[in-house]
């Protein structure tokens, strides 16, 4: 018994039962009045049990806490001034994607909930059967089924309550997400009002209100200018992304919500009225048929991507060759010639050959954003989890895993959205193996070098798919040794499909595209410089006629050419001499710097074998060794970052250990034995 009394709100949509509910709970012992300034009836009644006493506060009607109508302030005015203790939302299960709507604002205010699924026989009659364990799972929240005009559940939904407000810590549920845009704009408005007043538990939907223009939300800022600013500013910038008022994005985003636990947590027990959405989704989200519609989809963005970058990569390719020779041919002879060789082997070989992919990274980025707006990829994520159910993986595993198609490090820090730390260390490690966007210059270089045209969107897309293959086998092996147990649910959002604007599609294209430029402006071409330095020095004795020295010679005799001879003999069941050793040293620091550190060695290696670095590639390797190399590069070694934030993530170096030296390991044996295979099918 705490000794104190619990102040409870029931909330819900009008005719959901919520009265009978009260009354139930109540008894007799309740009154009725009108709440301050409005003709809205209040009813207030008092519940013991277990030995507390709880004054039950039965609040009006109401579809969204907006501020348009009486019962919507009053309402609101009840759960955003006076914060009770605990919200009770009575649902009618016959209309749930309807009443969740509220149910979503409720999440964002951040009290804790519990719900009633009240009218279950009605939702059976109408041919639905709601499941309230797994709207529970779902929500993170109780919720208990009712039906209130026959007063069955009353003591089940009471027991709840206590339980409710004894729990430590209380049953708040899971946050509704509302997409990267979105987000980022809570984000800066949150800050703002935390900045000027301080932070408060319901600044995230009181954030949300000001995005979506409330009235009243709007008033309460009057006095903060530098507050409203950034309120307009987030505003607009959602609405030139999205093509539409902040309001109805939010909007859209919700009802994707509430879509999403429906399909999770209702059955359909007959046939139902669909909407247009859902009669697309009866093909794109099929369980059978939805997997190779996907597959389908990402082969024809792969395509795409090759078809239409080719050429552009091909004239920034040519463009970096020019600068290079024509820097070559104008350099005064015999001076500063370590120098010169800085700029054209080390800076322009290096990042030169990285910025080369800039086209294709592009339009990869361009397409994953057309899927994105266009609301397809909420159907993957769908399609995703129940692969990933099976796996024993958390079904918000999805939202990282998809961040590491961009970057892995990104996706390690994405997993901060998972609660259980079980969940967060299995999708953590397998996050490297995702062909994140560092991958696409080694694929963009290797594939056009060795294979035909027709095969190289085959080959493009079946590298991903290797990836993820791979993530599943391993994830399934940590979750049944290191990870035992089953996986929480997920909710997934299911908005309606929608038309992707061009400004938005190109806003998010650039700004993935400037984060791949600023990293080879900075990382690469740092690293780039370094490992020259590695394959310039120490130099070779200049020889006694004064010829200049050998180019394999040389760089066999640097810092960096030794390291790769001493690794060589590892290399070698690979397919890999010391020149792919050298070059993979360099992709510690980023995958990207692979390409760059392979410009170089064949830069510095050249002698009379000229031209484009993929035509001094296909006079040296084979296709199996370049399949092998693409391997062996989308299994191996995660870069130096991912590994940090491994490290920093899980709290453990023995983790980001694991990740490293386990990876890299089963690289090596999956290369070797693909090579080794390779060789035997081939006649060698």
């Amino acid at each position: 018994m705490s000794g104190r009394t619990w102040r409870v709100a029931i909330a819900g949509n009008p005719n959901a039962g919520k009265t009978t509910l009260f009354n139930t709970l109540t008894g007799v012992r309740h009154r009725v009045a009108n709440y301050p300034g409005t003709t809205v009836e209040s009813r207030e009644g008092r519940l013991q049990r277990d030995g507390e006493e709880i004054l039950l506060v039965d609040l009006p009607g109401t579809y969204s806490l907006s501020s348009y109508s009486d019962d919507e302030r009053v309402a609101r005015h009840e759960l955003v001034q006076r914060r009770p203790d605990l919200v009770v939302q009575v649902l009618d299960a016959s209309n749930l994607e309807r009443n969740l709507y509220l149910t979503t604002q409720l999440i964002d205010l951040g009290l804790p909930l519990v719900l009633a699924l009240n009218m279950s026989d009605v939702a059976e009659q109408s041919g639905v059967r709601v499941d309230a364990i797994r709207l529970s799972e779902l929500l993170g929240v109780p919720a208990i089924p009712t039906v209130g005009r026959r007063g069955e559940g009353g003591v089940e939904l009471a027991d709840a309550i206590v339980r409710a407000l004894r729990a430590e810590p209380p049953p708040r549920p899971r946050p509704v997400r509302y997409g990267d845009d979105i987000e980022r704009a809570i984000g800066e408005v949150a800050a703002a009002l935390a900045g000027s007043e301080g932070a408060k538990p319901d600044v995230r939907w009181r954030a949300l209100q000001l995005l979506e223009g409330d009235a009243q939300a709007l008033a309460a800022l009057a006095g903060r200018p530098e507050a409203l600013g950034v309120v307009e500013r987030a505003r607009d910038r959602l609405r030139a992304l999205g093509g539409d008022s902040p309001a109805m994005l939010i909007a859209e985003r919700r009802y994707g919500f509430t879509s999403g636990v429906c399909a999770a947590a209702a059955q359909r027990t007959a046939e139902t009225r669909h909407t247009w959405s859902d009669r697309v989704d009866e093909f794109l989200a099929h369980p059978v048929l939805g997997v190779p519609v996907f597959l389908a989809v990402m082969y024809a963005m792969f395509a795409l991507t090759f078809r239409l970058g080719e050429r552009p990569m091909e004239w920034i390719e040519r463009g970096f060759g020019w600068v290079g020779e024509a820097i070559g041919r104008t350099w005064p002879a015999g001076r500063a010639e370590i120098v010169r060789s800085l700029l054209v082997d080390g800076v322009i070989a290096g990042v030169g050959g990285v910025v080369s992919f800039l086209p294709n990274i592009l339009l990869l980025f361009a397409a994953i954003a057309l899927l994105e707006d266009s609301g397809y990829l909420a159907r993957a994520a769908l399609l995703s989890d129940r692969l990933m159910r099976r796996i024993g993986l958390h079904g918000r595993s999805f939202i990282p895993l998809l961040v590491g198609f961009g970057c892995t490090v990104p996706a390690i820090l994405a997993t901060r959205v998972l609660e259980n730390r079980r969940d967060r260390l299995t999708t953590m490690l397998i996050l490297p193996l995702i062909s994140c966007g560092a991958r696409l210059p080694i694929y963009a270089l290797l594939i056009p070098a060795f294979f035909p045209a027709r095969l190289r969107a085959p080959m493009l897309w079946g590298m991903y798919l290797i990836g993820i293959v791979l993530a599943v086998l391993v994830a399934l092996l940590l979750r049944r040794t290191l990870f035992r147990g089953g996986a929480e649910p997920l909710i997934l959002e299911l908005p309606p499909y929608r038309l992707p604007t061009l400004r938005g599609v190109l806003a998010h294209m650039f700004e993935r595209g400037l984060v791949y430029l600023r990293k080879a402006a900075t990382l690469i071409l740092a690293v780039s410089v370094l490992l020259w330095a590695l394959m310039t020095f120490p130099r070779l004795p200049a020889p006694a006629d004064g010829a200049p020295p050998d180019p394999s010679a040389a760089l066999a005799h640097s810092a960096a050419g030794r390291i790769g001879r001493a690794i060589e003999p590892v290399l070698r069941p690979m397919g890999f001499d010391w020149r792919i050793g050298t070059a993979m040293i360099g992709a510690f620091a980023a995958k990207e710097v692979f390409v760059a550190q392979l410009g170089i060695v064949f830069s510095l290696d050249a002698g009379d074998d000229v031209g484009p670095l993929r035509e001094r590639l296909q006079r040296a390797y084979s296709p199996l060794a370049a399949f092998c190399m693409m391997l062996f590069m989308l299994v191996a070694t995660p870069c130096m970052a991912t590994v940090a934030v491994t490290r920093r993530e899980s709290g453990s170096w023995g983790w980001a250990a694991l990740q490293f030296f386990g990876l890299t390991l089963l690289a090596w044996l999956l290369t070797t034995a693909v090579y080794q295979i390779g060789r035997l099918v081939t006649g060698g």
